[in-house]
């Protein structure tokens, strides 16, 4: 349960976008997507892996170029 403290004369939009942000910081609803259906575990590691070349990639592209 995510408690924001409102201090007294604060406008309720800073408040509510202070909220949606730590709401975004907790990855609930990423968890929540995930755990929709179920991946393998090899389908997982595939994802990670496929996404680890091509970080790699990027980087070796900045340090080229």
């Amino acid at each position: 349960m995510l408690i924001i403290p409102v201090k007294e004369g604060e406008n309720i939009d800073r408040a509510l976008k202070r909220y949606k942000r730590k709401f975004d910081r907790t990855k609930t609803m990423k968890q929540l997507r995930n755990r929709k259906h179920f991946t393998k575990p090899s389908v997982e590691k595939r994802a990670q892996m496929i996404k680890a070349s091509y970080v790699q990639r990027l980087r070796t592209q900045e340090e080229v170029g």
